[in-house]
């Protein structure tokens, strides 16, 4: 291996395949996209150059700063459901439900898998009020709460949160199973340890646990922060952005600005905006990564 590793035409042998593909795949269209962000229209329709124009329109754009509060809290909402709840799923795999552990945690793992349009399809039929209840007004009816029935994604103030529910029971699974993963790494004479010395379960889990899950944590907080900046497919399965915009993310603004109103232009920059966020984001995550010297 030694000799391998010494070798530099090995070396390039492994790494410049990957390599160009990845320039490939990503390089290249962020730089096209920001190529086409210095000009404004639609290539070879009112295609003219505008500078620094279109990046100077952008925070004046009211429809812009929506699609990014909506984007924000979406973001901030689902990371701490997925992460949050994946660490509680654990935590219960490991100390609590070992007998049926296995079942139970094909069972939470099972919505990561499904596409995303039959899960949007199958919170519609659960939030429905017209022209029968869905499984969610349903319940509220019978129990009586008839005050509670309501079209939850029909209306501008439980889209988004409707939408938050959906995506966690979507994603909750996969953290749990990693964040599951990294317990069992865990050496069980470290947590006996911690229980001989007196420590209770909060205690155990925040002096021995969590220290040594927090680059799993970090992982899974980078992995729900670069699929929740995204926010297009189940938003557009479930809300379509609606109603009105209630739902409507950056990625769903700058769908609509490209190819509805052909401004390839404008689009770019908002594409460029979302790549620049999910860079900041996750690094900004990554500083809590501290080693200590």
């Amino acid at each position: 291996m030694k000799k391998v590793l010494g070798n530099k035409k090995a070396i390039a042998l492994f790494v410049l395949p990957p390599l160009i593909l990845y320039s490939i795949i990503v390089v290249l269209p962020v730089l096209w996209s920001f190529y086409y962000s210095l000009y404004s229209g639609t290539p070879g329709l009112k295609w003219k150059f505008s500078g620094l124009g279109n990046y100077l329109k952008l925070f004046r754009d009211r429809n812009f700063l929506e699609a990014l509060a909506v984007n924000l809290k979406y973001i901030g909402f689902t990371m701490l459901g997925q992460v949050g709840g994946g660490l509680l799923m654990a935590l219960l795999f490991r100390f609590w439900l070992k007998k049926y552990k296995n079942i139970i945690r094909t069972i939470i793992f099972f919505p990561t898998v499904l596409p995303t349009v039959a899960v949007g399809q199958l919170f519609a039929k659960i939030y429905e009020i017209q022209p029968n209840y869905g499984l969610l007004n349903s319940l509220l009816s019978r129990i009586g709460l008839q005050q509670l029935v309501q079209p939850w994604i029909g209306q501008a103030s439980t889209a988004l949160p409707a939408l938050i529910i959906m995506d966690i029971w979507t994603g909750i699974g996969f953290h749990s199973i990693i964040l599951y993963g990294a317990l069992l790494d865990i050496p069980g004479d470290i947590i006996e340890a911690g229980r001989i010395d007196g420590c209770s379960s909060w205690q155990l889990f925040r002096s021995i646990l969590a220290p040594l899950l927090r680059p799993m944590l970090i992982s899974s907080a980078v992995f729900s922060f670069s699929g929740t900046v995204k926010m297009f497919e189940s938003a557009l399965a479930l809300t379509n952005g609606g109603p009105g915009t209630a739902t409507r993310s950056l990625s769903m603004y700058m769908y609509s600005v490209s190819f509805t109103y052909n401004k390839a232009g404008y689009g770019s920059v908002i594409a460029i905006f979302i790549f620049l966020l999910c860079i900041f984001g996750s690094g900004l995550i990554n500083l809590f990564d501290r080693k200590e010297e």
